[in-house]
């Protein structure tokens, strides 16, 4: 009977989820057919919001559910960045080649990096970040293999569409992974791990595997979006790749849409894209001033971001994180 009743409840709420899965289809249909069909212009920005939104979902995952503030993940974006330009340009490589390299490599710098970071929590663990991609950005900027300071460009860029097909994919392919990896067993045990790692891991919870296993799938996404978005960009510098510019703008996204929901990252990424453009117009400087009050005052009267207060005035959740039924 109990079996009956289980099974009857996991229908209904699957049955639930079908019409979000058939708007989630259409919608990447008609974002596809956008890569063909639209402007270049347009083009253009949507390759910044699905980079953006794979790279902020990825943050989100790590300090929303994970715990781990990170403020160095343009480590992972700087080198894959260069992996692409010394692959194409230096061995003259298909620029896919590079790409996949340099995911391979975010994994594996993620996993020799655990090894020093893991033994921080906290704003100790945040400080180490950084100073890590600092570290990277003083080294490339020195190292004459790859032009020091010089930069390097890309070579064998295809078309603006493939490109965009590629990064319409790894925005897809990181909510989809982050969302099945939420719903599983795992899922409860990185919440748990989130409020009181020590609490967690007297219940059995592996704090250093969930963590490591985290950390490893961030790396490789931040990679591959780096990668993807200095294949766009075509060159890169030291100063560019490694800028805490990036972490930068990943916080916002979060903060904005709303760290620990699941679509928070995808609202901000849209509403984070939207204001850059329209704040490239100003001299330098005033847009981050400009988002940076925007923060505070998320903040100050949204301290949940805007889906997270969504969630909780309207009891309305888009991308359920509870996990799957009979689990």
């Amino acid at each position: 009977m109990k079996k009956t009743a289980a099974s009857n409840q996991r229908n209904v709420r699957i049955i639930d989820g079908i019409p979000m899965l058939i708007a989630a289809i259409i919608l990447v249909i008609v974002l596809a057919v956008i890569g063909f069909a639209g402007s270049n212009n347009l083009r253009r920005i949507l390759i910044k919001v699905f980079i953006y939104c794979a790279m902020g979902s990825m943050w989100n995952l790590m300090s929303g559910y994970t715990g781990m503030t990170s403020l160095g993940q343009q480590t992972f974006i700087g080198v894959a960045g260069y992996t692409v330009a010394l692959f194409t340009a230096k061995f003259a490589l298909p620029f896919a080649v590079g790409i996949l390299a340099g995911g391979v490599i975010g994994g594996v710098l993620a996993l020799i990096l655990a090894v020093i970071l893991f033994r921080m929590r906290g704003m100790y663990f945040a400080i180490a970040t950084w100073v890590i991609a600092e570290a990277f950005k003083t080294f490339f900027t020195s190292w004459g293999f790859v032009n020091a300071g010089g930069g390097m460009t890309v070579a064998g860029r295809p078309d603006r569409e493939v490109i965009y097909l590629m990064c319409l994919v790894l925005a897809v392919a990181s909510i989809v992974v982050i969302y099945v990896l939420l719903k599983s067993k795992l899922g409860l045990g990185l919440t748990a791990m989130r409020d009181d790692a020590d609490a967690a891991s007297s219940v059995g919870v592996n704090i250093f595997k969930s963590k490591l296993l985290c950390f490893v799938i961030c790396g490789v996404f931040c990679a591959l979006g780096g990668g993807l978005y200095y294949l766009n960009n075509v060159s890169i510098y030291p100063g560019s790749g490694f800028a805490i510019d990036w972490t930068v703008s990943l916080v916002f996204i979060v903060i904005i849409g709303g760290i620990g929901t699941m679509s928070g990252p995808i609202v901000g990424t849209i509403i984070y894209i939207v204001l850059d453009e329209v704040l490239a117009q100003l001299p330098a400087g005033w847009s981050n001033i400009i988002l940076g009050l925007i923060a505070i005052l998320v903040i100050l009267f949204l301290p949940d971001g805007i889906m997270g207060t969504l969630q909780k005035k309207l009891h309305f959740e888009l991308l359920s994180q509870k996990r799957f039924s009979g689990e």
